[in-house]
Formats: C-alpha cells, structure tokens, sequence
C-alpha cells in the first residue's frame, strides 16, 4: 500500500507573525483498473484498500454482485503506473465495451432518465419504510465516524464512509480524497465480505449528499443514507423514489430528513 499522507512546506501566517513549517497531505494518485486486461477507468485516490474501491466500483455499475464475481485482483508489477488488474469468473457480466467510466459528481443525463436508470439496475429492492432507528442514535453517527477518520485526523483533507449496523456499531470506515471513492471502499469491503444486500445497514458520509452517493446506497441495498452536511436536488428525487431515507445537516442535536422519515424514530 502506498504513502496516505505526504509533507510538504507551507508558510503558516496567524495572530503572532508568519512561520514556515512541513503540513501534512492527503495523498493523492491515479489508479487504472483494468477487466479482464481491458482498461476500464482511471481514478485519482488516496492509496490504500485498492481491491476495495474495484470491488464497490465494480458492483455499483452491476458487474459484479458477489465474491465469487470476482477470481483475483492484484496489482500489477510490471508496470510503472498504479494499476489494478481484476479478472471475473467465466459466464459473469462484463463491463460495457468502452475504455473508461467518467468519475465525476455530475450524473451526465438528465434527472428523470437518472432515476429511471438506477431502478433498472436496482437489483435489490430496499425494505418498505419501517422502524429502524431511534433519531437519537442517527445523531451518534458521525461522531463515531469521526473517530475513525485517522487520515482525516492527520491532514484535515479527506472524505470518510461508514457502514454502521441498525445499533449503531462500525462495521467499516474507509477514507479517500474522492467522497465516491470512500463509499465505494466501504461498500467493496462488504461486496468481498458476502454481505451485500445491507439491508440492515446505515452508510455514514462525512460531507454533502450527491446524488451518485444515493445511487451507490440504493445498489448495494443500503436503506438509510447520513450526511454530515447537505443533500443535492437530484439526490433527494432519488432517494425520494427509490425508497432510501436520507438524512442531511446531521451535527450535534439535530438533523434533516429530507425522504421517507419513517425509519427514524423521533
């Protein structure tokens, strides 16, 4: 695994003059993944939990579904770029014939065709609303996340995902510069662990809700999506018409539910 966190010189300027000091960094860095020997997409994250991040990729575009999706992923060592190469198990789903996937928080179509999409790769529908979470418990949630966050601890500069169970206890925390990046290192783990569908889970994100976080909670089964800060339009219509109950602005002793409320108890 390669360095999370870099040093580099800054000049530090506050109340009692200017002093040049080492910071620390997130690292940042490319990673190809290929299919197959095929290149498929090329990311920029924060090394670390690499077979993760393919796995939950992988999975939110619905190639794979399962471990036994996927026969070995390794990373190569006849190369002088970060690459991942990741073979399937023969009569799988393949990848769309089409050299990279644009990694970015736009959707790249409108929000209708948007929604309409997700429900046909939805291959998991979520659980009808129901009890599931006292709101005092929702309100612990990112506070345990943050206490997971050790890069974040370090350098101020990372994203973090958390898979929490319905009592609230970690199952796993994964940080990346990338907010994708970090649900997919989470949602990876629980792919290699034979857990998916989570319908007994919560995902803990530590920014904004955008709507391809929604998208990555509602195709890994995921019923409650928390958000330290706020939602997107889109992401609320998704989570809206999906089943997902979502939850904004969740800071000290209160919060927002923008969808399907009735899971939290007040």
């Amino acid at each position: 695994m390669g360095r999370v966190t870099a040093r580099r010189p800054v000049l530090r300027i506050g109340p009692s003059g200017t002093t040049r000091r080492p910071d620390a960094l997130a690292v940042e860095e490319p990673l190809e993944i290929r299919v197959d020997g095929a290149p498929l997409v090329v990311t920029m994250r924060t090394p670390g939990h690499d077979v993760d991040l393919a796995h939950g990729f992988l999975s939110s575009e619905g190639v794979i579904a399962e471990p036994a999706d996927v026969v070995l992923a390794r990373h190569c060592t006849d190369s002088d770029l970060n690459v991942l190469e990741v073979t399937l198990r023969d009569g799988g789903r393949r990848p769309p014939d089409r050299r990279a996937f644009a990694m970015t928080s736009a959707c790249g179509v409108c929000g209708k065709e948007s929604i309409e999409a997700v429900a046909r790769e939805q291959r998991w529908p979520l659980p009808e609303p129901a009890p599931m979470l006292d709101a005092a418990a929702v309100l612990t949630l990112p506070d345990k996340l943050r206490v997971e966050q050790r890069v974040f601890e370090r350098t101020g500069g990372i994203h973090a995902a958390g898979i929490f169970g319905p009592n609230g206890e970690v199952r796993v925390v994964r940080e990346d510069v990338g907010r994708h990046n970090a649900v997919d290192k989470a949602v990876g783990w629980a792919v290699r662990e034979g857990l998916l569908p989570l319908h007994d889970s919560v995902l803990v994100v530590s920014g904004r809700a955008s709507y391809e976080l929604v998208q990555k909670a509602v195709l890994a089964g995921i019923p409650v999506l928390v958000a330290v800060s706020a939602p997107s339009s889109l992401a609320v219509d998704l989570a809206e018409e999906s089943g997902l109950t979502l939850a904004g602005f969740v800071r000290g002793e209160s919060m927002n539910i923008y969808t399907h409320p009735e899971r939290v108890l007040p």
